[in-house]
């Protein structure tokens, strides 16, 4: 395991903002515990992740659309590639965005969702319910980072509202023999401002420690695992750090296993300037230019 201590969401606004803003200067990464999104919500999302998943390929292919980077439905197996790798990620995934409002100026950046209901009725409205849940819990852990970084509590508020935040449900099938060197998240940091994982009890997702050292990340059954995305690396010129992660493969019986997880990518508005907050930082760039950027660098766009 990893030396990251748990703390829980509902420690008083100081106490969080010390025990997240440790952990995140230390790792990049921290582990949140009585975050507040319902066990009952999360086995019905898990339920439905499961059994989308399992439907045939040729059935899911028909939710796949090229030339939006993966940004709505479905992504098939072998397409993401980490930036700087060879080979591509042994992973499927399905994401949900945001559901904007007829005629809202925003939808030129946030294609409309895809959603499988003939075949799966209750698949909309339980991942809308988690959506939502993951826009509360985010926003709470921005205002304990606004906190650590000496910024006004709410700071982050109107830079997140109606942000291109994206819900990616991930399969991991069992590892092929044929895998040649593919891992089923090759080393990678992520692209938004911070990502909200459930779902990493199972083991496998390591961060790169400084010292050079992968790390395991373990945390107890139903917490979060939440990491700083390249966004808010770059808003605070580093100070908290997007740190280099990667889902390893398994070996021996569990590598014959799925693995599933449910990472929400909370991103900035598409018009929000990522203008350095502290001396020292790169030019500033819109959220939704730095996005596009990276996406094609992962071969999603």
């Amino acid at each position: 395991m990893t030396a990251i201590a748990t703390t829980s969401l509902t420690r008083q606004p100081a106490e969080l903002a010390a025990d997240l803003g440790q952990s995140f200067e230390q790792y990049g990464f921290a582990i949140v515990a009585d975050h507040g999104i319902p066990t009952d919500l999360i086995a019905r999302a898990q339920e439905q992740a499961r059994a989308l998943f399992a439907l045939p390929e040729e059935q899911k292919r028909q939710w796949h659309q090229t030339g939006q980077g993966g940004a709505r439905g479905y992504t098939p197996f072998g397409i993401e590639q980490a930036k700087g790798a060879t080979v591509r990620d042994l992973k499927e995934f399905w994401h949900v965005g945001r559901e904007l409002p007829a005629g809202d100026p925003l939808a030129v950046f946030m294609a409309p969702n895809i959603w499988p209901d003939d075949v799966l009725p209750d698949f909309r409205p339980t991942f809308l319910e988690l959506y939502a849940r993951f826009e509360q819990v985010g926003a709470h852990i921005l205002s304990a980072i606004a906190l650590h970084l000496g910024l006004e509590e709410r700071w982050f508020d109107p830079t997140v509202e109606q942000g291109n935040s994206v819900l990616r449900l991930l399969h991991y099938p069992p590892v092929p023999p044929e895998a040649e060197g593919a891992v089923r998240a090759a080393p990678h940091e992520d692209i938004n401002t911070i990502t909200l994982l459930l779902g990493a009890e199972e083991a496998g997702l390591e961060l790169l420690a400084r010292s050079g050292e992968w790390l395991a990340v373990a945390p107890p059954p139903g917490a979060l695992v939440v990491n700083i995305g390249d966004m808010l690396q770059r808003l605070t010129a580093g100070r908290l750090p997007s740190t280099t992660h990667r889902v390893i493969n398994p070996t021996g019986p569990a590598a014959a296993r799925p693995r599933y997880s449910m990472p929400f990518f909370l991103h900035f508005r598409p018009d929000f300037l990522i203008d350095p907050i502290v001396p020292g930082g790169e030019a500033p760039i819109t959220a939704d230019d730095y996005l596009k950027q990276r996406l094609r660098e992962i071969k999603l766009a």
